[in-house]
């Protein structure tokens, strides 16, 4: 099943507190008036400064215990190993690796920034986070029976700590940033025979047990109704920085798979039975996708509560018109892409 957004919600829901906005240090005169919560403080605050350590501690051992209890305790454990899962969902979890890796660094510097430390010490203190958060989970993998250690994890983690921090040290602003968009997928009604020929299994049946049944879960489970993307700001790339080009307006590369009903191939095993899918009747593929975007952090407010719900909206990539190539020699134009 996949797993990586399972990480992800309960990053979310723990990092609450620290995720503040485009928080950019020095743009506040703290001097004149007792600091907003949700502001960033000009110079270096103590207090904030240890609120934000004892959150990021909290929020790192609280998500490494439910995830040992709420998810890992469900499978067998094993002694330490590797696995080689390159190749698996069509790689839909190694994107996702690299988008919670580029995230959770991107947030924790937001929330560093926050404390008034420098520049330099909140980019350095939000790719820390970004790789070790990511990396504890690679060692739990390790000891699963399940799964295992995977290099090819660690790697796309380092690709989403390194995309972060090398945007903040060339441009000090992070112009391309990683997205998220899903739908809902209705199932058709297909019968698949087990390979002992005793039984029959409806394609509904195999989504819900795989993805789940909700939308909710769908949403953040089902990797045939996902699209990950990196979203580029035009204006930001722009010589001419007084053009009258929107600032909000972006250019986005998305990635997607279909047909997914297991990790390697369309086989499974289910109340003791095997089954597997015909690949001339679903053919797994991947998609690539060219759309246009909205950055929503380039809507100019003063309200910092306003800044921060803007900064988790952006998580999401607005459904907008989309053209797909595919690994099937498909070109397809989408008029809304959600």
């Amino acid at each position: 099943m996949p797993k990586f957004f399972s990480k992800v919600i309960i990053f979310s829901i723990l990092l609450s507190i620290p995720i503040l906005g485009n928080c950019q240090s020095g743009e506040i005169d703290t001097t004149l008036y007792k600091l907003k919560f949700l502001e960033p403080s000009k110079t270096y605050d103590k207090k904030r400064f240890y609120a934000y350590s004892g959150a990021t501690v909290a929020i790192y051992a609280g998500t490494i215990i439910a995830l040992d209890q709420i998810w890992y305790s469900d499978f067998e454990k094993s002694k330490f190993h590797t696995f080689n899962d390159l190749g698996e969902w069509e790689d839909m979890d190694k994107v996702g690796h690299l988008f919670s890796a580029w995230m959770e660094s991107s947030a924790n510097f937001d929330a560093a920034l926050w404390t008034g430390v420098d520049r330099n010490k909140a980019r350095w203190m939000g790719t820390a986070f970004g790789f070790l958060y990511q990396a504890s989970f690679e060692v739990l993998d390790g000891y699963s029976k399940k799964w295992g250690f995977s290099f090819a994890d660690v790697g796309f983690n380092t690709a989403g700590v390194l995309l972060f921090i090398g945007q903040d040290i060339a441009w000090q602003d992070q112009r391309i940033k990683l997205k998220v968009s899903s739908k809902r997928i209705n199932y058709e009604s297909y019968l698949v025979a087990s390979e002992n020929g005793e039984a029959t299994m409806d394609l509904r049946t195999r989504a819900i047990d795989l993805y789940g049944g909700a939308l909710s879960a769908r949403y953040i489970k089902d990797y045939n109704a996902q699209t990950l993307w990196a979203s580029a700001n035009i204006h930001s790339f722009l010589k001419n920085k007084d053009s009258r080009f929107p600032k909000w307006l972006n250019l986005a590369v998305g990635y997607g798979g279909h047909n997914m009903f297991g990790g390697f191939e369309n086989e499974w095993e289910y109340e003791g039975l095997n089954y597997r899918l015909p690949d001339e009747d679903f053919p797994r593929y991947r998609q690539f996708y060219l759309s246009f975007d909205v950055d929503m952090q380039k809507i100019k407010t003063k309200n910092n509560f306003v800044k921060l719900l803007l900064r988790v909206v952006n998580t999401f990539k607005i459904p907008a018109p989309a053209l797909e190539i595919n690994t099937l020699g498909k070109v397809r134009v989408h008029a809304l892409h959600w």
